[in-house]
């Protein structure tokens, strides 16, 4: 196969996860289709693409960009990009052979699947597509190794397993602090806002250690020197960077050589776990009108890319205390201690292939018989009746057209594509820059199926066929 020659923008219309035609982001903006025919290629974009994030056709065509109708975007195309999977009745416009690169969500739509192999389509899905190598910057080194060195001695002295981590303050340094500090499996972690006074702090004293950055967190109301006091466990971040920082990354270059892939390539999980928060404090607002903000019981599953972005909107929204569980926090008959009295809980666990359907970090029991009527279940992972979601009363996920339920008194709501929910724009821009990367960049995808990387070639879930 040989590189591709007639590259093709389709518009989002109505498909499988995609009732009533609501996504309107566009694959390809006009300045990175402009990055493409700069680079040699052709391309042709479907009319009215862009126009639902507010990209008209004339930018594409001063982009460089052919425009054509939806009668013929998919024929004679040797790449066709969309961002969400095709309708099943696009697919027989497009000849065997070609290749389709979307959000493919392949296990979730087997009906689908099974029409595009029977077609001859070869799949590429973007949200298997991997980093390779894997990247870590200095600043994920530094807030991993600076939680390191503060988990140091209890992990020398055994008593981790009953050590309350708190973090003061959520930045974008801290966040693999807090990575770093989940899997080590202290008692609890829980993130506070830095408007928190002294007397709403729940852990003082030897089994306590508060983590800080002093360039950032002010410290107004002089809670370290009262902790301090109490003989609690501090640590200054910001003073291990600067006493040790060059060195731990030197260091831990040299000791994790890259792996040979690393993360999701093209994504916005941050942005997805602020959408799903952001959702989630609303309809907790709707149920509970006399909710105070600042006081929610906030619970969030897993602390991963979507996690790390539920906890961003939770602090921007000055929630003082975010509970972060850990796998062991979230095994049955330990959740509970942190179900029964939170007014939100927000998953953003994944499991295994084998453990969907089969383990559920919710379940409906945890609905009907632990959480309170009028608390909000936002979760972030989703699923199918094929590829179940860690959340038991998820069956599927929820769109647009119909965002939330109600199960024995627990909003539920598992959105596809969070950050549709007023992020549109924005996500769609990231999006594209991503996608021109893997084109053009690095992975050279534009090169054709012959040439792919081993973080893309992992992603060809149909597939290779020749035309």
């Amino acid at each position: 196969m040989t590189s591709f020659k007639n590259i093709a923008v389709a518009r989002e219309i109505a498909s499988p996860e995609n009732p009533g035609g609501l996504e309107k982001r566009v694959a390809l903006v006009p300045d990175d289709v402009a990055a493409l025919v700069s680079a040699g290629h052709s391309i042709s974009v479907e009319f009215g693409a862009g126009e639902g994030v507010g990209f008209l056709d004339a930018e594409y065509e001063r982009a460089g960009a052919t425009m054509e109708g939806a009668e013929s975007i998919y024929r004679d195309k040797d790449l066709l990009i969309k961002f969400k999977g095709p309708a099943l009745d696009t697919i027989k416009m497009m000849k065997p052979g070609a290749t389709l690169f979307c959000m493919a969500h392949f296990h979730s739509y087997p009906e689908r699947a099974k029409l595009l192999e029977d077609s001859r389509i070869n799949v590429l899905a973007m949200e298997e597509i991997l980093e390779s190598p894997k990247v870590q910057t200095d600043t994920e080194i530094l807030g991993r190794t600076a939680m390191a060195a503060a988990l140091a001695p209890f992990m020398a002295d055994n008593s981790i397993g009953n050590l309350r981590v708190r973090i003061l303050q959520w930045t974008p340094l801290m966040t693999y602090s807090v990575r770093r500090s989940g899997n080590r499996d202290p008692r609890s972690v829980k993130l506070l806002h830095d408007s928190i006074s002294f007397d709403a702090l729940d852990a003082v004293g030897g089994n306590a250690l508060y983590v800080y950055d002093s360039e950032t967190f002010t410290d107004d109301k002089g809670i370290l020197a009262q902790l301090s006091a109490l003989g609690t466990h501090l640590f200054d971040v910001r003073a291990f960077i600067n006493d040790a920082g060059e060195e731990a990354v030197r260091a831990y270059r040299e000791s994790h050589p890259p792996l040979p892939t690393g993360l999701r390539r093209i994504q916005c999980l941050h942005e997805t776990g602020m959408a799903g928060a952001r959702y989630g404090m609303k309809l907790l607002a709707e149920n509970r009108p006399d909710h105070v903000k600042a006081k929610t019981k906030a619970v969030i599953l897993g602390y991963g890319n979507v996690g790390q972005g539920a906890m961003h909107e939770l602090f921007d929204q000055g929630v003082e205390v975010i509970s972060i569980l850990g796998r062991t926090h979230t095994a049955k008959g330990r959740i509970e201690f942190w179900l029964k009295d939170a007014d939100l809980v927000v998953n953003g666990a994944e499991q295994p292939a084998y453990l969907r359907g089969v383990k559920f970090l919710v379940s409906n029991d945890h609905l009907k018989n632990v959480m309170v009527d009028g608390s909000v279940v936002i979760d972030l992972v989703g699923g199918s009746p094929t590829n179940r979601s860690p959340v038991e009363p998820v069956l599927a996920c929820t769109f647009l057209t119909d965002p939330h339920f109600v199960q024995d008194g627990v909003t539920v709501s598992a959105l596809w594509g969070w950050p549709m929910l007023g992020m549109m724009r924005e996500t769609a821009v990231r999006y594209s820059g991503q996608i021109r990367d893997v084109l053009l960049g690095r992975e050279r995808l534009i090169d054709g199926l012959d040439h792919l990387t081993p973080g893309v070639e992992r992603a060809l879930v149909c597939g290779p066929f020749e035309g």
